[in-house]
């Protein structure tokens, strides 16, 4: 035999020091290109009519958003409308804003702002039925969104 033996080598192990950076990057990664899920649309996507002077919400957290348009089943008929996740009547608008309220403080209700997404071919009454509504619990800061454009023509199509 020999004088040195020779010993197997093994795999050196992976060195674990800069594990801790790339953890933290993959999270920061995430965190930035990761949206919030919002709404699920039940019914068609408002085509909103065009708007020459249009200004932004301030205070998203305080607007409770209601959808109306065409149901995405072309079966039924007739606007819909939406809050959060499920269709309603326009009898059960005053208990969505009185949920939404009771999500609040105290002080932030009455800063509270309800933006309607009305399609542009959604029928007028549908949406003076809402306003009603509102008025009647006096929710009376209300927004109407908008596409932003200078030829309102278009609304007429």
């Amino acid at each position: 035999m020999s004088k040195f033996k020779m010993r197997k080598k093994g795999m050196p192990a992976i060195s674990t020091a800069s594990l801790p950076d790339i953890v933290f990057m993959l999270l920061f990664f995430f965190m930035v290109s990761t949206t919030m899920r919002e709404t699920d649309l039940l019914i068609k996507k408002p085509a909103l009519p065009v708007a020459s002077e249009v200004k932004k919400l301030e205070h998203k957290s305080l607007v409770s958003t209601i959808y109306v348009g065409k149901s995405k089943d072309a079966r039924i008929a007739g606007d819909k409308i939406q809050v959060n996740d499920k269709i309603i009547e326009v009898k059960d608008v005053p208990s969505f804003i009185y949920s939404e309220r009771a999500l609040r403080k105290e002080d932030e209700v009455k800063f509270m702002t309800t933006s309607i997404k009305a399609d542009k071919e959604a029928s007028v009454g549908t949406v003076l039925d809402i306003k009603e509504q509102l008025r009647d619990i006096d929710a009376l800061k209300i927004s109407f969104s908008t596409a932003k454009g200078t030829d309102l023509s278009k609304n007429y199509e």
